[in-house]
């Protein structure tokens, strides 16, 4: 604007009402940034923009995905003893997202979780069960293929026995104040210059880790795992359609059985596992990635580091589904 201004002008008249055109002009594009910076405001009371958000902070709807990592404790709760810090919970994601034209949104991506050793962090192959005193081989949870489509309703997530189990809504706080369809609306709220989104879920369905087949690390017949989500987000940079990804840090808790490959199944320790972790994606790249999760991903699956191809949708796969496909039975 101002270069176009002074290459037009030829007289000094015009040039001495200069200070006052610019003055005119900085208020109307004050005012104009303004109306736009409202009007682009989103909007989380409709399931379209929650849809939008959730697929910018979950990855990116740029043409290659984002990259983020986690890491934290996790320990043994006991009945009314003090919990117990037993080892390290490392990992990774590998997420895209598509906006479609009817504002649903599509993801997919890959995930990669392994246990490290609380002095070193550094991964562990094996473990010594201190209950047990058995050494046991670390099952590391490595997700090659992750695909949804989200729509404007809240989606149910089927897992273990679809015929029996009650599947699982994606935020259970929201559901139980609902009944039939719940709209995708999620608890968004603005703390100071974030958007601070909370989030969880909690299963409670058929262990597909049976008795018959792997008594030692079978623990229930049902199994009820479950994470705590809390994503902080800029509001700018969220609001922004030109981001394709919005950056985040966040906190989530995790609670669940004893892990399958920990064989705590013939035993009479009746307790489970609470984690507190933390996860970051900042600048996208696998720069987010901590150092041992990379180079170990880089070594035996570098395949969950590449751009995924298709979309479509799978079901959720968890630990224990992964156990199951995976390690041969302890009786045949």
């Amino acid at each position: 604007m101002f270069t176009s201004l002074f290459n037009s002008t030829r007289s000094r008249r015009y040039i001495l009402k200069l200070p006052a055109i610019i003055t005119a002009a900085s208020f109307i594009q004050s005012s104009n940034a303004k109306n736009i910076s409202e009007n682009n405001q989103l909007n989380f009371d409709i399931p379209e923009d929650n849809l939008y958000a959730f697929g910018k902070l979950w990855g990116s709807y740029d043409t290659k995905p984002a990259y983020g990592g986690y890491q934290g404790v996790q320990f043994a709760r006991i009945g009314t003893q003090r919990l117990v810090p037993l080892f390290g919970y490392v990992g990774c994601g590998n997420m895209q997202s598509r906006l479609n034209p009817d504002k649903s949104i599509n993801i997919r991506g890959t995930e990669a979780g392994y246990f490290t050793d609380l002095a070193s962090g550094e991964i562990i192959d094996d473990w010594v069960n201190p209950w047990t005193n058995e050494k046991v081989r670390v099952f590391p949870f490595i997700n090659k293929r992750m695909r949804g489509h989200l729509t404007t309703e809240m989606p149910r997530f089927a897992m273990g026995n679809t015929a029996t189990d009650t599947p699982t809504l994606m935020n259970q706080t929201v559901g139980k104040k609902l009944s039939g369809v719940v709209p995708f609306i999620l608890p968004w709220k603005k703390l100071g210059d974030q958007y601070l989104l909370t989030w969880e879920y909690s299963h409670e369905y058929t262990n597909p880790v049976t008795k018959d087949k792997w008594p030692k690390a079978h623990t229930t017949k049902t199994i009820n795992p479950s994470e705590h989500f809390s994503f902080y987000t800029p509001i700018n940079e969220m609001n922004n359609k030109s981001i394709l990804s919005s950056p985040f840090h966040a906190g989530f808790m995790r609670t669940s059985p004893w892990w399958p490959w920990m064989k705590m199944g013939q035993n009479q320790i009746n307790g489970c596992l609470f984690g507190r972790m933390h996860s970051h994606q900042i600048t996208g790249t696998i720069d987010d990635i901590p150092r041992v999760v990379i180079e170990r991903v880089e070594r035996d699956h570098p395949e969950i580091l590449e751009k995924q191809n298709g979309w479509g949708s799978t079901n959720p796969k968890g630990t224990w589904e992964a156990y199951a496909e995976e390690v041969p039975p302890e009786i045949i």
